[in-house]
């Protein structure tokens, strides 16, 4: 990688807020990053390492709403970076109150991951425990970011103000390669709050979002509503999607993984399409 200093085409802003985070990093003795291998972790990573060598431990929580794509990447992107990496398994499904499925689905998730994390941290004698959380992610219902509140993680680019588009100018200047990394989630997001969430569901969504990789989708999800598959698409991706031939394709493909109906909503992607709104929340 390139010298902080070679990110000459950041902007003063964002190349204030990166050295701001990379100095108030340099004051803690380690930390361990919870790592998913997308774009926002990854930055927070890369820039622990830039301030603390290698008294920086990256840790992936895999569970059952963990993608094996996405696992692997996280790997590859670990190995990049160079830094210490560790997996840890535990199961979501064993709680029941992530079964349900409920509007906080996403609070007993990360209470479950950052408790397995900690334990990781304590056991290495780090008492700072960082993840990617963006400015960006405040905007949308994300229970989740209460959970991490009470576990006191730290969160370097929510902090600071680092917007999602400021964490893919930052990668880019430093050299990730996932710099343009498509948003990702967990296996769990595509099932609408009501519906258990369980293992068949969530292997079934997960054969079905690799069918759609290896047709060259980028930016995707398959929403599970029962036995259809409700498919949104990246508006950019839009018009290959709705052609004749592909549509037969996606049909067939998706179909196959056990869906009983596919529709492509025209709508196209939106993150956190199946969240509460406010007015249902109200």
């Amino acid at each position: 990688m390139n010298d902080l200093e070679s990110a000459a085409k950041l902007s003063a802003e964002t190349r204030r807020k990166m050295d701001a985070i990379v100095a108030e990093m340099e004051s803690f003795d380690s930390m361990v990053v919870a790592f998913s291998g997308g774009v926002d972790s990854s930055l927070v990573t890369a820039l622990a390492v830039r301030a603390l060598d290698t008294d920086v431990k990256a840790v992936t929580a895999v569970s059952e709403t963990l993608a094996g794509r996405e696992l692997e990447e996280a790997k590859e992107v670990a190995a990049e970076l160079g830094v210490d990496h560790e997996l840890i398994e535990f199961s979501e499904l064993a709680d029941q109150r992530f079964r349900e499925n409920t509007s906080s689905r996403c609070f007993f998730c990360q209470s479950m991951r950052f408790e397995e994390i900690r334990q990781i941290a304590a056991e290495l004698d780090v008492a700072t425990v960082a993840s990617g959380t963006n400015a960006s992610d405040i905007g949308d219902h994300r229970p989740g970011l209460e959970a991490m509140r009470r576990q006191g993680v730290y969160q370097p680019l929510l902090e600071h103000g680092v917007t999602k588009q400021q964490v893919r100018q930052m990668a880019r200047a430093i050299d990730l390669s996932v710099w343009d990394k498509p948003a990702m989630a967990c296996l769990s997001s595509r099932i609408p709050h009501g519906l258990e969430v369980t293992e068949q569901r969530l292997r079934r969504i997960e054969r079905a979002e690799d069918e759609l990789y290896e047709l060259g989708f980028h930016q995707f999800r398959v929403r599970a509503h029962g036995d259809l598959a409700r498919i949104e698409i990246a508006a950019a991706e839009m018009s290959r999607a709705v052609s004749k031939p592909m549509l037969a394709q996606i049909s067939q493909k998706v179909g196959a993984t056990g869906f009983e109906q596919v529709v492509l909503d025209l709508s196209g992607y939106r993150s956190g399409s199946l969240n509460p709104t406010a007015k249902e929340g109200a």
